[in-house]
């Protein structure tokens, strides 16, 4: 079986449409890859790609990617409400099928090594391929953001594993291997960013919340609304309608409902049959009784 890898490079333009769509350009219609899905996000100022392929094919159009990136977008001139380091903010890869895990954090610390030798751009690794176990957190490499990284660097235990120095306009970019990731947005009805801000920190982990959720507070200007903005790094232990439903419940003390939310770039078939399951109180559902599943085997 050939070996497959999911890709999902984020990168930090979600306004200009002529930029984004010239980065997309490097990796449409190429052999042995795959341009699944892309979200733009005005507010963030955030493009979310999905990209799957052999990783000889990754490996020779994701510098042209990132190559593109570093010409068109200058984090000197950026703004936007998503937390970000570089101009190709992280580059993280999920094993599909014939590669493990062990092969993949190999391939992406090969990929971040030819990166920065061909293109000059300082980059940490993190999750599965972090150097050290303090540095697997994404959310701890990228503290400060770009604004903060030159004087971070310094600091010896946040030395970027290739370069030395943050690039000028560049920044620096986090490349890594991972299991699957759910990004997961909820929505609110009021326009009070401290309460978004409160409920992320009630719902994330790093403050006492769920185990496996990521979260934060960003102001929707367009629409006059708050987001909780989260990234679910294990769906199955930490499933989808728990965070719903524990945001509901946080939302209430203020006064406040829940008027939507969104998934952003792809997620696994099974964390939306799990959540449907859960809403309709389906008895002894599984994925073998999803018709594309069985389908696909």
């Amino acid at each position: 079986m050939s070996a497959m890898l999911e890709c999902i490079p984020n990168f930090s333009e979600g306004r200009n449409q002529e930029t984004i769509e010239a980065i997309l350009d490097t990796v449409r219609g190429k052999e042995g890859l795959k341009l699944l899905d892309y979200s733009s996000d005005k507010d963030h100022n955030r493009t979310v790609v999905t990209l799957v392929g052999s990783p000889q094919a990754l490996k020779e159009h994701l510098v042209n990617f990132v190559a593109e990136a570093k010409k068109r977008i200058d984090l000197r001139q950026h703004e936007g409400q998503h937390p970000r380091m570089g101009a190709v903010d992280v580059m993280p890869f999920v094993p599909i099928r014939g590669i493990t895990m062990e092969e993949t954090v190999e391939f992406s610390k090969e990929l971040a090594k030819e990166l920065h030798e061909k293109l000059e751009i300082p980059i940490f690794l993190y999750e599965e391929s972090a150097s050290e176990t303090y540095r697997k957190n994404l959310a701890t490499l990228r503290k400060g953001q770009f604004e903060g990284m030159k004087e971070k660097v310094q600091d010896p235990r946040f030395k970027p594993d290739f370069g030395d120095d943050v690039h000028e306009s560049f920044g620096i970019m986090a490349v890594g291997a991972r299991p699957f990731l759910v990004a997961y947005n909820v929505n609110l009805d009021t326009d009070k960013l401290e309460i978004a801000d409160t409920i992320a920190r009630n719902v994330r982990h790093i403050s006492g919340g769920l185990r496996f959720v990521k979260g934060m507070g960003v102001a929707l200007e367009d629409r006059g609304q708050v987001q909780v903005s989260m990234n679910l790094t294990n769906f199955e232990k930490t499933p989808i309608h728990r965070v719903f439903e524990l945001i509901k419940l946080e939302a209430s003390r203020y006064g406040v409902n829940v008027v939507g939310s969104e998934i952003i770039g792809l997620v696994p078939m099974a964390a939306m049959v799990d959540t449907a399951s859960w809403y309709l109180r389906t008895e002894g559902f599984s994925m073998d009784q999803v018709l594309e599943a069985k389908i696909m085997e």
